[in-house]
């Protein structure tokens, strides 16, 4: 609900093309031209985009994602004082895995009406393209690199039981692949990397096998979007239920005196996880 009190400029958030500059639509286009300021995450970037637009630029707020909170106040005095400011990243939707959310909420406390102005997003664009199930899915953004928190990420993933969509830097895509499978079990994946670019890159296939063609790979380069087809029929609930939570199992095992190392051995072992998480998360429940 608005608290609206007073004139107030209106906040665009308006999504960006992920590579193929043809992607921005007429009515981004349209709204960039308009606006009196852009709040961008990098502001060469949003450049570039007005250059491409053939417009000149408005006036350039930075927000990046390490100092989002810090320079909110900022833009909230720009839309204040009744100018429209359109919020842009990088590349994608606003908010999506990237910065935007935290000033969209404060537009929001502050009364200053939201405009959304939908376009490329490298999730939906991944889902659209692996043909698994997207009428319930689950998206994850970027897992957590390491430790107790990515292994709660991945047995999450496996209780959610549906089509999962996650980010994944390329040099980092073959691990997770791997990891994904000693969660989820081998299931059929869509591996989608440079997304619109001129060295677009879509493999499908199960997990097992999509990890070993990336692993035989001297160096693979750009975005990666990972799409998780979801059990098979009739499998769901049985993995459901095979899957007790890590920090439970964990819990209960430490309680019973098993020793910490030998249990994160174990643990890992049959998870399919890297020990050292296991023992990660094994030494904050000592804590």
């Amino acid at each position: 609900m608005s608290n609206r009190s007073g004139p107030s400029g209106r906040l665009y958030v308006v999504a960006t093309p992920i590579g193929n500059l043809g992607d921005l639509s007429p009515r981004a286009a349209q709204v960039l031209r308009s606006v009196q300021a852009v709040a961008a995450e990098d502001t060469r970037r949003t450049l570039r985009l007005y250059a491409h637009l053939g417009s000149p630029a408005p006036v350039l707020l930075s927000l990046p994602a390490f100092d989002e909170r810090g320079r909110i106040e900022g833009v909230l005095e720009r839309l204040g004082a009744g100018d429209d400011v359109a919020l842009c990243t990088d590349a994608g939707t606003p908010g999506v895995s990237d910065p935007g959310a935290a000033l969209v909420a404060a537009a929001w406390e502050a009364g200053v009406p939201v405009i959304s102005v939908p376009g490329p997003s490298a999730a939906l664009a991944a889902l659209a393209a692996s043909g698994f199930p997207a009428d319930r899915f689950v998206f994850a953004g970027f897992l957590p690199r390491k430790g107790g928190g990515r292994a709660e990420a991945l047995a999450w993933l496996a209780r959610a039981g549906a089509t999962a969509v996650l980010y994944e830097a390329g040099n980092r895509a073959a691990d997770t692949l791997l990891d994904l499978q000693g969660a989820l079990g081998d299931r059929p994946a869509l591996v989608a990397r440079e997304l619109t670019k001129l060295h677009e890159e879509l493999l499908r296939g199960p997990l097992s096998a999509l990890s070993a063609a990336l692993q035989g790979r001297a160096e693979v380069r750009g975005e990666v979007t990972l799409v998780v087809g979801p059990p098979a029929p009739g499998a769901a609930a049985v993995e459901e239920r095979a899957v007790e939570p890590l920090e439970e199992e964990l819990r209960r095992r430490l309680l019973a005196g098993e020793p910490p190392s030998a249990l994160a051995r174990e643990v890992a072992r049959a998870r399919r996880l890297r020990r050292s998480d296991v023992y990660d998360s094994i030494r904050r429940l000592k804590g």
